[in-house]
């Protein structure tokens, strides 16, 4: 009897050198490609527009009872990222039976032919998630069956690092979300754009700005002088920016508060995926998972799904040599 690898080791032995085995992909293309949209430039919510349909092709709209309550972010076939403090409410509530995830759309309210709708079989919140600060608040939600990627359906990329994200050298940057685009606003029905700008923690930490609330696992973004910002109903929604080197984007943050909407001095503040990459990895292995709320990464069979920057790839290992290596 040989023990399975724990998760930790199984990430720090994703460089390793490859051994014979059987890998059956479920991705259909690389992450962080907007097959419908050109690369941004004359490209320039609170301050946004009209998304063009199929621009961001891993928005996900997060419902409740079939009521968009917030945004999400498809990383995978099978998973989708999120708030913390939204989605933690509604499974205190009831059952993930009542919450569906919408992806391949626009208009909330006209799903059209390119939409598809999965079932939500376990939500998992970080278990550091702090309600009072705010701090750690991403989640992690598993589809009952996989998502099929079109054009219109696409993972989004993931920095794995802090120097991961710093080496990708990341340029134009958007927001995307139905929230309101005024404070008093209620949702909208067609998917809302803008590019923004990431504020430092620094300045964001300043007295007459957030006032040291920022920790190291949120980033800000927004205009310095305001007027470009989430708001109610963009919670759970992607940050992304661009990478030319990699023609690729990737997520950067998950909307999670800000105090008005569009105020100077207040820019949204957003969960930093960057620190969270491990911990995004490691809990994707819990696909037996039945609680919605888990503390510890369990062992792992012998058929693993490895979150890569690319994709998710299914790895039948055999024995005899190193697990794998990353796609």
């Amino acid at each position: 009897w040989t023990p399975e690898p724990s998760a930790a080791a199984l990430l720090a032995l994703s460089a390793s050198a490859p051994r014979q085995r059987t890998r059956t992909n479920t991705c259909e293309a690389r992450c962080g490609k907007r097959k419908l949209a050109v690369p941004p430039g004359a490209s320039r919510i609170i301050g946004g527009r009209d998304a063009p349909e199929g621009a961001w092709p891993w928005q996900a709209s997060i419902q409740f009872l079939g009521t968009h309550f917030c945004g999400g972010t498809i990383i995978s076939n099978k998973w989708v990222v999120s708030a913390a403090h939204l989605v933690e409410k509604k499974t205190k509530e009831s059952s993930t039976d009542f919450l569906t995830v919408l992806v391949g759309i626009t208009a909330l309210s006209k799903p059209g032919p390119h939409s598809q709708r999965r079932g939500v079989k376990n939500v998992i919140i970080h278990e550091r998630y702090d309600f009072n600060s705010s701090n750690n608040d991403v989640a992690l939600l598993m589809l009952k069956s996989p998502l099929k990627f079109t054009n219109y359906i696409q993972p989004c990329c993931i920095p794995m690092s802090i120097n991961h994200q710093v080496a990708l050298n990341l340029s134009n940057c958007f927001i995307t979300g139905w929230g309101s685009i005024n404070y008093k606003g209620g949702a909208v029905d067609m998917l809302q754009e803008a590019e923004l700008e990431l504020i430092e923690t620094l300045r964001c930490n300043q007295k007459h700005w957030y006032n040291g609330l920022i920790t190291e696992n949120m980033l800000c973004a927004g205009m310095l002088t305001g007027g470009v910002d989430t708001c109610q109903g963009d919670s759970g929604s992607p940050l992304q920016c661009y990478s030319e080197k990699d023609d690729q984007y990737y997520l950067i943050g998950v909307t999670s508060f800000g105090e008005s909407c569009g105020h100077p001095h207040r820019p949204g503040v957003y969960s930093k995926t960057s620190a969270f990459g491990k911990w995004l990895a490691e809990n994707q292995l819990k696909d037996r998972a039945s609680s919605h709320r888990l503390f510890k990464i369990q062992n792992l069979s012998k058929s693993q799904v490895l979150f890569s920057p690319f994709c998710v790839t299914l790895l039948r290992a055999t024995r005899g040599a190193s697990l794998f290596k990353s796609v």
